[in-house]
């Protein structure tokens, strides 16, 4: 197995671009492919888990803390495509079968298993059996469009560190990757924070790492990378956790730092999607943190695809 360790999703995300350049060519479903087999990755600070990499990777944080949200949520509610229109393709009847919050929060309309792994290792820290589930070979072998990668994530409670372990079919490292492991870092800081642990290493071990050769040409100009910086806590009561979810995704002030800078984000973009294109560049200056960074780099990017001049930032912190 092929081991990548880094301190930050920058480190992280760099090895695995390198990392499956080299792989083999195959061709699942028809599309060209370079793909390492069995790979183990470790991020030892989950929080620095915002890839920045422009020019040449430039994500939308938008999508990445909506994501989250709807997953932990467990919701499968098409007010996700308002980020991301393109994960639409995926949906069935405009429901995407796939999506992780019913299976995690409601799996078979019964068990709230992210609630189960608070209890269980709550009741016993050295327990094995914290494991949430996402993969079900019930609705997934009929092969609709959104079979999910991810099998499911195991989190082990030791010396006062919480650890969690992503285990995955396959990760599309330049697409996929970085809104992936966002979402998975999210859950692992949560989940410490119910049990009143630290936050220990982040594993993610991935059957298939590869990068489509539509990719590869972009890959090459990949700059150096070297760290993220950390985002802010997010831990907060399991007590009322479902309302700040709410919060945030009516994009509302929640009292929380961390939260609210999430909810900032989605306020902004909310505000380009609406044409209003000055107000949304000056509420994401003033964003802190690298969300703000982000997004502002966001910004720039869908101008440059648009072929209009960016707009002038206004020079808030980040």
């Amino acid at each position: 197995m092929t081991q990548l360790t880094a301190d930050s999703m920058a480190e992280l995300f760099a090895g695995a671009v390198s990392l499956a350049k080299s792989g083999e060519k195959v061709s699942p479903r028809g599309m060209a492919t370079r793909e390492v087999l069995n790979v183990d990755m470790l991020l030892t600070q989950p929080r620095a888990r915002l890839l920045f990499a422009p020019p040449t990777r430039i994500l939308n944080p938008a999508f990445a803390v909506a994501e989250t949200v709807w997953h932990v949520s467990g919701s499968n509610a098409p007010w996700i495509f308002d980020y991301n229109t393109r994960s639409r393709q995926y949906a069935d009847d405009d429901v995407p079968l796939g999506a992780h919050g019913p299976r995690m929060r409601n799996w078979a309309g019964k068990v709230d298993q992210l609630g189960r792994v608070v209890e269980i290792l709550k009741k016993d820290p050295y327990s094995r059996r914290a494991v949430i589930q996402l993969y079900d070979p019930a609705q997934d072998a009929a092969e609709h469009k959104d079979v999910p990668c991810v099998l499911g994530f195991r989190f082990q409670l030791r010396a006062g560190r919480l650890h969690m372990t992503s285990t995955m079919r396959g990760q599309d490292v330049w697409i996929g990757m970085p809104y992936d492991v966002f979402f998975y870092t999210v859950l692992h800081e949560l989940v410490a924070g119910w049990l009143d642990a630290e936050l220990g290493e982040f594993h993610l071990h991935v059957g298939s790492l590869h990068i489509y050769e539509t990719h590869l040409e972009q890959a090459e100009e990949l700059p150096s990378l070297t760290a993220s910086p950390l985002m802010p806590d997010l831990t907060t009561p399991w007590r009322g956790f479902g309302g700040l979810l709410e919060q945030v995704k009516a994009r509302d002030v929640t009292g929380h730092p961390g939260w609210d800078t999430m909810a900032e984000t989605l306020r902004s973009y909310h505000l380009w999607k609406g044409g209003q294109r000055e107000q949304a560049w000056r509420a994401a200056d003033g964003i802190d943190g690298p969300l703000g960074q982000a997004l502002t780099a966001w910004y720039g990017e869908l101008q440059r695809r648009a072929g209009t001049p960016a707009a002038v930032s206004t020079g808030g912190t980040k």
